[in-house]
């Protein structure tokens, strides 16, 4: 198939990638120019604009948005939408509220436009991994579009199937999901990173009080010198806890086990407030998520090891590097 990538940041770059690698022609725009001429050269198309790029696709046109959440979507959205024509699509890659995922998606259907709502996860890994998506919108259209779905999405790969699933038919497995209707894919991505959080926050804590346990404080003989890089990779080894945040703790710990080049600033996309706000709105206890949120709110007065743990899975897993760092 043929698409166009808005966004060549991380993530969009690397998505761009793996759709050429799987056979699909990829047309390309960003406000860096650079960011269109690396892309070009690894076989993407280049757009000057956004005219010129919906000029290069055939109908029905798709254009995936991988930007900023917020005021950027939307006016990516108005700016594209009268230059194309019912029955072209727009996904948001990103990480859009999905409340807003309705409403833009109710001001499109008067044009017949599709829109769509995926939520990606995969971080700077993806493009060799695969990217979990989350998919919302209407259900032709993303029948329409599976093949492209099905090229970022990891496949099945090695890992087992669960035992007594009873929905043979379902796309899960291949790592890309059709959650249901518009803001859908979003919810749910909303939620992952909520849950992100939480197990981020509980791994920081944990390997704290590994590293506290060799404090002064303590009484002789309750003191442990803990090689905290060692612990992380046993865990990794037949752990009920172990997972690719705690592979991604590891190799941070392995690089610097101090984790001198990390402040300990921890900051948050947005998506684990709305988490928490759903919660609310649901009557839903949500203690974790919400202790895990505020605990990054606290990060950005004072900073522990289980903060600086915090800013290096960050790092490991998305290329995030921390605000005070960015300048």
């Amino acid at each position: 198939m043929k698409i166009a990538m808005i966004g060549l940041g991380k993530m969009g770059a690397n998505m761009t990638r793996r759709l050429l690698k799987h056979g699909h022609e990829v047309a390309v725009y960003d406000l860096s120019p650079d960011n269109v001429a690396q892309l070009a050269a690894e076989g993407a198309i280049a757009a000057s604009s956004l005219e010129h790029l919906v000029s290069l696709l055939p109908a029905p046109r798709v254009v995936w948005l991988m930007v900023p959440a917020g005021d950027i979507v939307d006016n990516s959205i108005t700016a594209l939408s009268p230059l194309l024509a019912a029955g072209d699509a727009i996904i948001d890659g990103g990480n859009s509220y999905y409340k807003d995922d309705v409403r833009r998606a109710e001001q499109l259907q008067t044009r017949g436009i599709d829109y769509l709502d995926v939520g990606t996860s995969g971080g700077t890994w993806g493009m060799e991994r695969g990217y979990s998506l989350m998919i919302g919108g209407d259900r032709e259209p993303v029948q329409r579009l599976e093949p492209i779905f099905a090229a970022l999405a990891p496949g099945r790969g090695d890992i087992p199937l669960t035992a007594q699933r009873k929905n043979p038919d379902s796309t899960a497995e291949q790592g890309y999901l059709h959650c249901g209707p518009v803001g859908a894919g979003h919810f749910v991505k909303m939620i992952h990173n909520g849950i992100e959080y939480g197990l981020m926050q509980a791994y920081a804590e944990g390997f704290d009080i590994l590293r506290g346990a060799a404090s002064e404080a303590l009484a002789d003989g309750y003191r442990y010198d803990f090689k905290v890089d060692d612990i992380a990779e046993v865990w990794r080894r037949g752990s009920v806890i172990g997972s690719w945040l705690l592979d991604l703790t590891a190799q941070a710990l392995a690089e610097d086990p101090e984790l001198s080049q990390y402040s300990g600033y921890v900051t948050d996309s947005g998506e684990g407030r709305w988490t928490v706000q759903a919660a609310v709105e649901e009557a839903v206890s949500a203690e974790v998520l919400t202790a895990a949120l505020f605990a990054r709110f606290r990060s950005r007065q004072q900073h522990t090891f289980g903060e600086k743990m915090l800013s290096a899975m960050r790092q490991q897993f998305g290329g995030h590097i921390e605000a005070d760092k960015a300048g």
